[in-house]
Order: structure tokens, then C-alpha cells, then sequence
């Protein structure tokens, strides 16, 4: 049986990608693609627990060491009790946020040095990667305004600007290091627009 793809999708607050799952859902089940939805950090119930954590409002006290452990802890349940199963049955894996999340929230936004987290990557990983990671961009200050817009903020979402022009900064970096596995999309025109990037993505994927 044919290995299914994993891709996973990524960005800052506000930047569209709860607006597009749906569609990427609907475009590759059209093309009778096997598909297996799921998030970072959950995707399983040990797993949103831990989310439900990481979220809280009234964690202000966690330090950065603590929130990265619990990402990767999270993580690691995820890939044994779902990601790696679908793949290995043949469907294809589309995960909102993955560890590129953690080098940009967590490294960039947090300050915590990027081998260090790379330190639990190979651990909870080994070489396992994403098959391709969209990267949804636009301007940290468009992005907050858009957020704002939707319900009370999380513990991530309440941090200053300055801390989301370095997740940004961190997610363009890695794009730009390895441009054959990520896909950067001009998240700033309207949704259609936004759409035909990601279709043309995804047909290059199906190829």
C-alpha cells in the first residue's frame, strides 16, 4: 500500500488557515483522496487535554521549557495513535500546526534556542518530516486586527506584537531554508484569491 502524505499547514494568528481547511478538505476528497483531519497540539484525547492546558488563560505562570516539553509530549502521542497509523494505511494527513509551529512560537516568539528543540524533534521523530508545509503569511498587525475580530483570546493569542513579528519572522526563515518542502501563501487578498494559491499547491501535490 502506498504511503499516504502528510501535509500540515501553518501561520500567525489570524491568518486564514481555519478559513481554508475547509476548502483544502473538500478539494482533495473531490479527487477521491483519503484524508485524515487533525491539529497540533490535540488530535487525540490525552493529546487535547494537554492543549486545553497550553491554551489556558490562567497558566500565566508556565515557563517556556514547560509549554515546549508539553508540546512535544503532546506530539509525541499524536504521531503513534494517529498520524503515522493513517499514513501507513494509505490516507493523506492534513494537520493545522506541527513542529514548525513549535520553531516559531516556541523559538522565535519564546527566545528558546532552535537546537534545543531540535534535540525533542529527533527524539519524538526521528526523520520524520512533513511531506509539505503551507505557510500561511501576512503582516503581523492585518493578522491581529483579524483575530481580534473572533472570540476571547487564548494564552498565545494575548501576547504583543513584537512577539508575533518573530513567529512570523521564524516560519519565513524556514521557508526560506528549504524551499522544496515549504509553500509560502500570500495570505493577505480576499479568500478566492487566497484559494486559487492553495489549489495550485495542492494539484502540484496530486501530480
Amino acid at each position: 500500500m502506498t504511503r499516504g502524505k502528510f501535509i500540515t499547514l501553518e501561520g500567525g494568528e489570524g491568518a486564514g488557515k481555519s478559513s481554508n481547511i475547509p476548502f483544502i478538505e473538500a478539494y482533495l476528497r473531490e479527487r477521491g483522496v483519503k484524508l485524515r483531519m487533525t491539529r497540533e497540539p490535540g488530535g487525540t484525547a490525552l493529546s487535547e487535554r494537554i492543549r486545553g492546558i497550553l491554551l489556558d488563560k490562567q497558566e500565566q505562570q508556565m515557563t517556556s521549557d514547560t509549554e515546549l516539553l508539553l508540546m512535544f509530549a503532546a506530539r509525541a502521542q499524536h504521531l503513534a495513535q494517529v498520524i503515522l497509523p493513517a499514513l501507513a494505511a494509505g490516507e493523506w494527513v492534513i494537520c493545522d500546526r506541527f513542529t514548525d509551529a513549535t520553531y516559531a512560537y516556541q523559538g522565535g516568539g519564546r527566545g528558546i534556542a532552535t537546537d534545543r528543540i531540535a534535540v525533542l524533534e529527533q527524539w519524538v521523530q526521528g526523520e520524520f518530516r512533513p511531506d509539505k508545509t503551507l505557510i500561511f503569511d501576512l503582516p503581523v498587525a492585518t493578522g491581529m486586527a483579524r483575530a481580534g475580530q473572533r472570540s476571547s483570546p487564548d494564552r498565545f493569542e494575548q501576547e504583543n506584537h513584537d512577539f508575533f513579528e518573530r513567529v512570523r519572522d521564524a516560519y519565513l526563515q524556514r521557508a526560506k531554508a528549504a524551499p522544496e518542502r515549504y509553500a509560502v501563501i500570500d495570505a493577505s487578498p480576499d479568500l478566492p484569491k487566497v484559494q486559487a494559491q492553495i489549489a495550485a499547491i495542492l494539484d502540484r501535490l496530486l501530480d
